[in-house]
């Protein structure tokens, strides 16, 4: 099976070097450059640029990898009835695809910035006839969670998709305090590295909750960090961070 992507940004990139062991890959653009960079990194792509001309895409199966601002200046210079259409465009409904692009499928995916290493959390919904063909495409870059409704799939845009930016605070944040205790910079990163891939393992299994408890003695170091982290709201702003980027999903599905 062949795979168009549309886009030649980092998504791109991500997709192709995952899809690539399984799939005939092409990626169309608009920057020559880029393309051109990207062939050098993955020789088995096939590249295209996308100019003033039309592009033919009946049949095709399309990832649609561009920002929602360029969905309009790149939807015109694309003709004919895709097989298959797959949208990475946060906060774009389904319905408004298909103004744009006509297509037998569509399918509204939310990657993350991990896909560039094949560890992305990626939230799938839509026509339910491509429901295991899509799964099995991002199962290429990592994890896949098929929800029911486009609305779930904003929700979870705002966890796996924003979620990267506010662990990489917390991260930040930790960091900085061992390096105030008076830990060395490159420690103190290093140490952060192997706590979140520790993290991460553990999550697969035992429930947060569990997790904190494990290691929270009475009267011990780590109840007296927990004590301040509450003091200072870190669950309340996390639930309002989760709720504002939701909303701000919601905002641009309107426009």
């Amino acid at each position: 099976m062949k795979i168009t992507l549309i886009g030649n940004g980092m998504m791109a990139k991500a997709l192709a070097n995952g899809l690539v062991k399984n799939y005939s890959v092409e990626i169309l653009g608009r920057d020559e450059d880029k393309l051109l960079k990207l062939k050098k990194l993955i020789p088995e792509i096939e590249v295209k640029v996308l100019d003033d001309d039309k592009e033919d895409i009946t049949d095709k199966n399309i990832i649609f990898c561009v920002k929602p601002y360029a969905l309009q200046s790149v939807a015109v210079r694309l003709e004919g009835k895709a097989n298959l259409f797959i949208s990475i465009l946060a906060g774009t409904k389904i319905e408004s695809l298909k103004k744009h692009i006509s297509s037998k499928y569509y399918i509204r995916v939310m990657p993350n910035v991990a896909s560039s290493l094949r560890k992305s959390m990626t939230t799938i919904t839509g026509d339910r006839e491509v429901k295991n063909l899509a799964i099995e495409l991002f199962n290429s870059i990592g994890k896949t969670l098929w929800v029911n409704t486009e609305t779930q799939l904003d929700i979870a845009t705002a966890v796996a998709g924003s979620g990267p930016a506010f662990l990489a605070l917390v991260a930040e944040g930790i960091a900085d305090g061992a390096v105030k205790a008076g830990l060395e910079r490159e420690y103190s990163s290093y140490l952060v590295q192997g706590l979140f891939e520790g993290f991460a393992a553990l999550l697969e299994k035992t429930h947060p909750a569990v997790i904190k408890d494990s290691v929270t003695s009475p009267g011990g170091t780590t109840i007296a960090g927990v004590s301040t982290l509450e003091e200072g709201g870190v669950r309340s702003a996390m639930i309002k961070a989760i709720e504002d980027a939701h909303n701000k999903a919601v905002e641009i599905s309107k426009k």
